[in-house]
């Protein structure tokens, strides 16, 4: 029977194992191979003379990443690979590979982002790149967990849609028939439609479209948003939300993706602590016109050059709050002694931007009024509108992008590093 190379030990004494070849060395009289799971990494000994034909002639035809299947004798070797070998009397090649390889999975030799974006299905058999994605599975395992233990109902709203979830021209235009439709922004518009519903606790984890002309480390064009909306709630309740589960995800990565941390060589990871620092946006500009020599000034939105100057003076995970009502969406609730501030925030990690949200206007009429102050159609967003007119509680919440969360969390220097196929502006294969 198969077994996981991590499970395999000496005392199994003999296992059955299938994988790639993850390299190869001819020694005259012995023979190394390392075969390689998605669990780890054996090796594999070939002395000449004490194996069979069938092996040898195998071993002889096989190629660097051919699938195998190999059977045999587990002894405990310190020098080898989780201090085992196995010595084969079964070598067989399920599957050969060609040759050359597009890139070096065993990387001696360093590949360039968009060569290993071409061969995505070759980079993710590296070690590193595949504890990438492992983590990013245990994120979101940690994510649901979250939520579902605070009574969150999961939903699933449209991605294909008649309007802009904040307006504006930053839309991808797709044909629908006889009807003008768009790639949505964000649930937004949906996730509130469901506090008018009576669902209170609603989360959404899903693509988002975003038509901006960026080709930065830090943007893409598609991306996975963690949505969450909340009923009979402010905003200092959803930024309290948000945080714990921030910290409830790296506490589950710590526990559980050790071997994962290991493999793909990234540093122990350091759990924020929470509460978060809340630094309101007057205060954040202070903070950024004393490190940075662009001039910025109250209204003004935050670039990555503000935030990188206000991450460094802060250290750690922190948000902004009290946004300019001027810049930030049509549905942020004004404070009411000071309608110039809104209570809206932004999740930030010293290096950038993580999550945006708010506590949301719930009164029509004021709803309306800002759609029209903010130059949009009241009549474009009427199926948004119309719940509001029957009893809409107040509420708060926050979309936070995975990609970024992943690439934040192991020190990452491209957001492509954190999603299997990036789709950004010059990329649409594979």
């Amino acid at each position: 029977m198969r077994m996981p190379i991590q499970a395999v030990t000496p005392e199994t004494e003999r296992a059955e194992i299938l994988g790639w070849v993850h390299e190869y060395r001819d020694l005259g009289g012995l023979s190394f191979l390392l075969v390689r799971d998605r669990t780890g990494i054996i090796q594999v000994t070939i002395p000449k003379k004490k194996v069979t034909e069938q092996v040898l002639s195998s071993v002889k035809l096989v190629s660097r990443e051919s699938v195998v299947r190999v059977a045999g004798i587990v002894k405990a070797i310190e020098k080898a690979p989780g201090g085992r070998e196995l010595v084969p009397d079964l070598f067989e090649i399920v599957s050969m590979s060609a040759s050359p390889l597009p890139l070096d999975v065993v990387e001696k030799v360093p590949a360039e982002l968009d060569t290993r974006l071409d061969a995505r299905f070759l980079d993710a058999r590296r070690p590193r790149i595949a504890a990438v994605f492992h983590i990013r599975s245990a994120v979101m395992r940690a994510v649901h967990d979250y939520l579902f233990s605070r009574g969150f109902v999961h939903i699933t709203t449209p991605k294909v849609v008649a309007a802009a979830t904040e307006g504006g021209t930053e839309l991808f235009p797709i044909a629908y028939f006889e009807k003008e439709a768009f790639l949505n922004q964000s649930p937004q518009l949906y996730k509130q439609m469901m506090m008018g519903a009576g669902f209170e606790k609603v989360f959404e984890i899903g693509p988002i479209f975003r038509a901006e002309e960026h080709n930065t480390t830090r943007h893409l064009n598609e991306a996975t948003s963690i949505d969450a909306e909340v009923s009979f709630a402010d905003h200092e309740d959803v930024m309290t939300l948000l945080e714990e589960l921030v910290v409830s995800c790296y506490e589950h990565v710590a526990a559980t993706c050790a071997d994962a941390l290991a493999r793909g060589g990234f540093a122990e990871l350091a759990v924020p602590r929470a509460p978060f620092s809340r630094l309101p946006y007057a205060e954040a500009i202070e903070i950024a016109a004393g490190g940075i020599e662009e001039p910025i000034a109250f209204g003004d939105d935050l670039s990555p050059g503000v935030e990188r100057a206000i991450g460094e003076e802060m250290g750690e995970h922190y948000f902004v709050t009290d946004w300019p009502t001027s810049i930030r969406p049509y549905y942020a609730m004004p404070y009411e002694d000071d309608p110039s501030i809104c209570k809206a925030f932004d999740l930030m990690h010293p290096r950038m931007e993580l999550s945006s949200g708010a506590q949301r206007v719930h009164r029509h009429d004021m709803l309306e009024r800002q759609l029209v102050a903010k130059g949009l159609d009241p009549a474009s967003f009427e199926f948004y509108l119309r719940p509001f007119r029957y009893g809409m509680p107040p509420h708060a919440g926050w979309g936070l992008g995975v990609e970024r969360f992943v690439m934040t969390m192991l020190d990452l220097p491209n957001v492509r590093e954190a999603v299997l196929f990036p789709r950004d502006r010059h990329r649409l294969v594979p």
